[in-house]
């Protein structure tokens, strides 16, 4: 009886180790069958890495190649732009040198003229000075003639205003600006000669006693001036608003007398 129930024991022991390795052995299928398919899909993703590999290597390359052709046409611009430079900077540099040269000698042309125009300018010092030298002997001409001139009585009884004896004398009374003058000359038996408002014309002359006869028309009407002398003034009134005019005659010739007319200011 022991022994039976010793043999059932067993039995339901080896059945228990044969169910427990039946089920280790199942679920080992399962986990094969598991690591099966997860390799499976490993390999799948190593196959697509290794696909995705391949063309970014081939890209890669090619990337390579079109760098390295872009880089060679670089190096062969860069290579033409330099020696450009270099003959820009070669041609610049013979242009400096050719302005230098110019400079220079510009300069020297400069210089010599410059000591040349210094070599006139003293001399137009000088000669400067030598006019300045002339110019107070003029004025000092001009003041002793300015002293020489002289006030006379007139014919009409009236002090008249200075008296010039030439040319260079009645220069320095229109200068002074008190009166107008008017220079003529006339000539024995010549039609009247208009002088400002009137005229006048040369009837006689008698040189070696220095005396002249003219007649004088003014304001519709003539005066006759008989045996006058050389520097005396001869006076007569004219005008709407009877003004002193003076003729004074300063020199004679044959048949003729030169001298001025002296009129006031309107």
């Amino acid at each position: 009886m022991s022994e039976e129930i010793e043999q059932r024991q067993m039995s339901g022991a080896f059945i228990a180790v044969v169910f427990i390795a039946l089920a280790l052995g199942i679920a080992s299928l399962i986990w094969c069958y598991g690591l099966q398919n997860h390799l499976g899909e490993a390999e799948k993703n190593l196959a697509a890495a290794k696909a995705a590999n391949a063309d970014l290597n081939e890209k890669l390359t090619a990337t390579n190649a079109r760098l390295k052709a872009a880089t060679e046409t670089l190096g062969a611009s860069v290579g033409l732009t330099q020696r450009q430079l270099e003959q820009r900077a070669q041609s610049i540099l013979a242009a400096q040198k050719a302005a230098d040269a110019k400079l220079i000698a510009a300069q020297e042309a400069t210089n010599k003229q410059v000591s040349a125009v210094s070599s006139e300018v003293s001399g137009v010092k000088t000669d400067v000075g030598g006019v300045k030298t002339d110019v107070a002997s003029t004025k000092a001409d001009l003041d002793t003639t300015k002293s020489q001139l002289q006030r006379v009585v007139g014919d009409a009884g009236v002090m008249s205003g200075l008296i010039a004896k030439n040319h260079d004398e009645l220069e320095i009374l229109k200068h002074k600006g008190d009166r107008n003058y008017v220079e003529f000359t006339l000539q024995k038996g010549g039609q009247p000669t208009l002088l400002s408002t009137i005229k006048v014309q040369l009837k006689k002359v008698d040189q070696k006693k220095g005396k002249y006869t003219m007649v004088i028309s003014s304001d519709d009407r003539n005066i006759e001036k008989k045996d006058k002398t050389i520097m005396e003034p001869v006076q007569f009134y004219s005008g709407k608003s009877p003004a002193l005019f003076e003729i004074v005659v300063n020199s004679m010739a044959k048949n003729q007398i030169s001298g001025y007319l002296s009129t006031p200011k309107s």
